[in-house]
């Protein structure tokens, strides 16, 4: 019985050694801590509303004033499950929904080349939504306003 104990304690350590080196060859460890920013970059005083949530946990309704920013932090969970979207929604009613943090396993790795120190940067701006592109300090349009 001894062995046995041994053999599946062997066992458990060498996937959690597997799962942790393979993240981390992914550009992420499970548990580091993540932070979104949502920034209204709206021109003429206009408020955006931001809904962010997660299918655990509903951040609820945030008005902000021009040049205001709505953040939140959290942890990457062991699964590699972590997903975080949002709704931004103008005064006239245009709105953008989308995903600001998913577990990225591209090849290219889309989103953690653009979140540089682990920061996810979204601006709300007159024609769209943006993501601040960390590595070449750039605003890209990414979701035009329905």
């Amino acid at each position: 019985m001894g062995d046995l104990r041994m053999s599946l304690r062997n066992m458990i350590v060498a996937t959690l050694a597997l799962v942790a080196f393979s993240t981390v060859a992914m550009g992420s460890w499970p548990l580091e801590r993540w932070t979104v920013q949502v920034v209204n970059g709206l021109g003429g005083g206009q408020t955006l509303l931001a809904h962010c949530k997660s299918k655990n946990d509903d951040l609820g309704d945030h008005n902000l004033a021009t040049g205001a920013l709505f953040s939140f932090t959290f942890k990457d969970n062991v699964w590699q499950t972590t997903e975080f979207w949002c709704t931004l929604t103008k005064p006239n009613n245009a709105h953008a929904s989308f995903d600001v943090y998913w577990y990225d396993t591209s090849k290219d790795q889309w989103l953690y080349t653009r979140c540089g120190d682990h920061t996810c940067v979204w601006i709300g701006k007159d024609d769209g939504v943006y993501i601040k592109n960390a590595s070449t300090n750039q605003d890209e349009l990414v979701h035009p306003w329905e």
